[in-house]
Formats: structure tokens, sequence, C-alpha cells
């Protein structure tokens, strides 16, 4: 008979404690609650190993503006800090793409948001950081070891967020544990505000896509010109398959329309000409764009973003 294996729970115990601490990964929004939440971890001697964030290319101006402050603060502390972003593949016929933007025009639709959905979440944000963990050296070295990565979200404790943190719980993960210290200390928005300012740093904008249907009418008051012809020319592009929604803001309420580009003519953010102009000829002559790209082997078809950039040129160069 094999003798009794003494001690077992307790050399496990001790293996346990051997191990390294699995890593930690923040991620970062540039928005109030991450850069809160990541300053008063860093007070308190908890930097994490890696603060990671998902560029959609299609954030505001503004938030792109933070982007630089937020980035020399974490170099003088230094913070390991890098931007990650979803890569599409496979083109077909298309012109190839690299943003959000790109995206709904090549397709002719609208963010998934604004249909009801939030894949454009999933594919824009969390799949492009979850692909780069995937090949993070730290993060592969704890899965050998049977650890999860600990993952650190800034939801606050107020109610918005205490929905989205009890949605959050719901999803298992076999390599992910997540962490939500702000709800830990009961941190509010209005904490995280009071946070960011004690810091000497300014208050980031509100982070979001600037054609998402969550923006506010302040908002896209805010925007340069050239993210408004966007606006227009999405509304505008996708216009003729949309059967649930009315544009970007879905359907209209006693405060804005449905449609972003009613609310920019109507408070004359861009000229009628202009907008006249572009819901006419934009739409064909993007199609026009792709029609033609489609007989050009894919490694010498023009990129997406080349036609854009024409569309924003004649704009500005021969005003209407």
């Amino acid at each position: 008979m094999a003798a009794p294996r003494c001690g077992t729970a307790a050399t496990r115990a001790r293996d346990l404690l051997d191990l390294p601490q699995p890593p930690v990964v923040l991620a970062y929004g540039i928005g109030v609650d991450s850069t809160a939440m990541l300053i008063e971890l860093v007070a308190r001697g908890e930097t994490p190993d890696l603060v990671l964030t998902a560029d959609t290319g299609s954030e505001k101006p503004a938030t792109y503006a933070y982007l630089d402050i937020i980035r020399r603060w974490m170099e003088g502390h230094g913070i390991e800090f890098q931007i990650c972003r979803y890569q599409p593949q496979r083109f077909k016929h298309w012109p190839p793409y690299a943003t959000l933007i790109e995206n709904v025009l090549t397709n002719a639709t609208l963010p998934s948001i604004s249909l009801g959905r939030h894949s454009c979440s999933l594919k824009w944000k969390i799949a492009p950081q979850d692909k780069f963990v995937t090949g993070w050296p730290p993060a592969i070295e704890a899965w050998n070891r049977g650890q999860k990565v600990v993952r650190l979200i800034g939801y606050d404790a107020s109610p918005a967020d205490t929905r989205r943190h009890a949605h959050a719980l719901t999803i298992p993960s076999e390599r992910f544990e997540c962490r939500y210290p702000l709800r830990e200390w009961g941190w509010t928005r209005d904490d995280c505000i009071a946070r960011i300012e004690a810091e000497g740093l300014p208050v980031p904008p509100k982070s979001a896509c600037f054609l998402c249907c969550g923006s506010k009418p302040e908002e896209i008051r805010d925007l340069p010109a050239w993210c408004l012809r966007i606006i227009v020319l999405v509304e505008a592009r996708a216009a003729p398959r949309l059967r649930t929604v009315e544009g970007l803001w879905r359907s209209s309420t006693r405060n804005r329309p449905g449609r972003m580009t009613d609310f920019i003519r109507a408070e004359r953010l861009l000229p009628d000409a202009e907008i006249d102009r572009i819901e006419a000829d934009a739409p064909t002559s993007l199609r026009l764009f792709q029609e033609a790209a489609a007989e050009i082997p894919l490694p010498e078809r023009p990129h997406l973003a080349d036609w854009i950039e024409r569309f924003q040129t004649q704009l500005e160069t021969t005003p209407c």
C-alpha cells in the first residue's frame, strides 16, 4: 500500500504562495472614470503592469488631445502604455479601411449602437484589447501558470455604472479576473473629477466616438466642421437602407431630432448649401470610387481614407 501523502494541502498552499502575482492590465478609456482610477492606483502604490487603450480611429478630437496630456503623465510615472486597434483583414472588393467611420461608410450603414446593438464596442474596443493581451508575454506566462490576468475596469458607484457592473458580472471569463477599484472605493463621478483636479490635470472630455448616439446636442455643437461633415455623410450614405431608425440619434425626442444632420442644419453648424451638396453628391461619389477600386488588385487598391481626404479637401477649398 502506498504511503499517505502527508502535508499535501500545505504543500499546495506553499506552491501557490511561491507563484508570482498575476499581471494587472488597466483598460483605459481616456474618460473621467478610468483616468481617476489610474491616478489613484499610482498614488496608492498599485501601478498596473500595463495600461491599454483601444483606438477606434473615430474618437472626438478633444479625446485625442487629452490622450497627449495623459500620455506624458504616464511617461513621467514610468507606466507602460499601449494603444491597440482593430485591424480589418478581409476587404473583398472594397477599398481597404481602418476605422469605425470607414467601416460604416463601406457598408452604407450606421454604427451598431444606433441600430440598437452594441457590436461596435465589442469589435472596435474589447476585441482589440483581448487580442493584444493574448500576445503580451506576462499574460502568456500567467496563463501557463494557471493564473488569470487581472483586468481593471473604471465603473464608478453611480446608478448607471451599477447597472453596467451587474451585467458585466454575468459574463464569465477563463482568462481574466475583472476588478472595479472605483466601486471598491465607493467613488462617484464627482469623486473622480475631484481626484483628477487634485492631481493638477485637466478633466478629460466624455470619451466616445463622435458618431455615437449617446452624444448630447452640446457635444455636437462643439465638434469641428470636418467632424460635422462626416456625420452628414454617414447619415446620407446609410439613408436608403434605414427602416427602423431615422439616423444616428435613432428617433426624435422633444429635445433633438433623430438625425444629427437635421440638428446640424437647424443650428447652422454647417451652411445649408454644404449639407445639400454632401447629401446630393457624396454617396454617389463614394459608390463610384468603390466600383473603380474593385477593379484594382488589393495590393495597389486605394484606401477609403484617400477618398475621405479628397471629400474634405473639396469642401474646404471650394465652399458652397
